[in-house]
């Protein structure tokens, strides 16, 4: 059997594959209310016409200053679930489930007014200086998680990956190169975990379906987090109610040299499976069907994330087929062309 296509069942939600489209800004809400549009309603389902077993929708803020910019789509207010349940409407409609990816930017919003951070520290100089949450704004945020999960379990989503990767809000929290704080929010791993954990408590209170976290597994820089850092926090999650980890890395603090090749990522993803027993997602120049292959096979990982290449090429999962030896059946309006 082809290990990448053949079905994978996380809590109540079975994907028909081990392929997942990764999380991308599309920078399209381009009324600037965080609504779907109508590219959306092309671009996700074009990708499960072309046999992708998760799609996970690009990060959606919970809040309107935690958008990554002013053309994000949003989750924070009841209006934006129309356009959400036209969306898992058709991407359901041709076999792939669909996942919302829900996050906060935090000091790398690019947003009119003010921004806020754990601590008042600029991403760069392009970035405005954030203001440093106080414990109300804390409670706020976890909140606005919650209320965001209630209205994707409206929507129809099958799954929900919280963002705490690439430097946004919850990875400045857990990275003591972003997080100064020195009350219960900062200092101690356990600290610096509490936001997440409190995050994790609440949309569970809401959401019985499968829960994802992202991760940025190591900060690529001396003072920063690396892989050893992330084993207690997976499990503190596991503990927590999470599902799976989506193992990602690095975008915490700019300017950071980082070795780049395909499959780069997967031995951070690889360390967490094997000393944790979380059930990890792993992306990052993973377009060679044989390379996704070997990483399933040899139980690296139990999902591949695709990001780019499915931008690329919505029917890689076709090719990766053909490559593989593994007889995907085509969709009847693309039979004469995928045979």
């Amino acid at each position: 059997m082809v290990k990448l296509f053949e079905p994978y069942t996380i809590k109540n939600m079975t994907l028909k594959n081990r392929i997942v489209m990764s999380p991308m800004c599309m920078y399209s809400s381009s009324n600037k209310d965080g609504k779907v549009q109508d590219f959306h309603l092309v671009h996700y389902p074009n990708r499960a016409i072309g046999q992708v077993g998760l799609i996970i929708v690009e990060a959606t803020a919970v809040s309107p200053e935690g958008r990554i910019s002013m053309t994000d789509l949003g989750l924070w207010d009841d209006e934006h679930v129309e356009g959400m349940k036209k969306l898992t409407s058709l991407v359901k409609e041709h076999g792939a489930k669909i996942g919302i990816q829900l996050g906060h930017a935090g000091r790398k919003a690019d947003v009119e007014g003010d921004i806020v951070a754990p601590s008042p520290l600029p991403f760069s100089n392009r970035y405005k200086e954030p203001k440093e949450l106080t414990i109300e704004g804390i409670k706020k945020v976890v909140d606005d998680f919650q209320k965001a999960a209630l209205r994707a379990k409206q929507a129809g989503f099958d799954c929900i990956e919280i963002h705490g990767a690439h430097g946004y809000l919850i990875n400045q929290f857990l990275s003591p190169l972003t997080n100064k704080r020195e009350d219960e929010y900062g200092g101690s791993l356990e600290n610096r975990y509490r936001i997440l954990k409190e995050i994790i408590i609440k949309v569970r209170e809401v959401w019985d379906g499968p829960l994802f976290v992202r991760i940025s597994a190591s900060d690529y820089h001396e003072d920063g987090m690396k892989p050893e850092d992330y084993l207690p926090i997976v499990r503190w999650m596991k503990e927590d109610g999470v599902d799976l980890v989506d193992v990602s890395s690095g975008a915490v603090v700019p300017k950071v040299p980082i070795n780049v090749f395909p499959g780069y990522q997967v031995p951070f993803a690889e360390l967490i499976r094997k000393e944790t027993g979380m059930p990890v997602g792993t992306v990052g120049l993973i377009n060679i069907p044989d390379l996704a292959e070997e990483i399933l096979q040899n139980g690296r990982a139990d999902l591949v994330f695709l990001g780019r290449e499915l931008l690329r090429n919505p029917y890689w999962p076709y090719q990766a087929a053909k490559a593989l030896g593994y007889p995907l059946e085509a969709p009847e309006q693309y039979r004469r062309g995928w045979i």
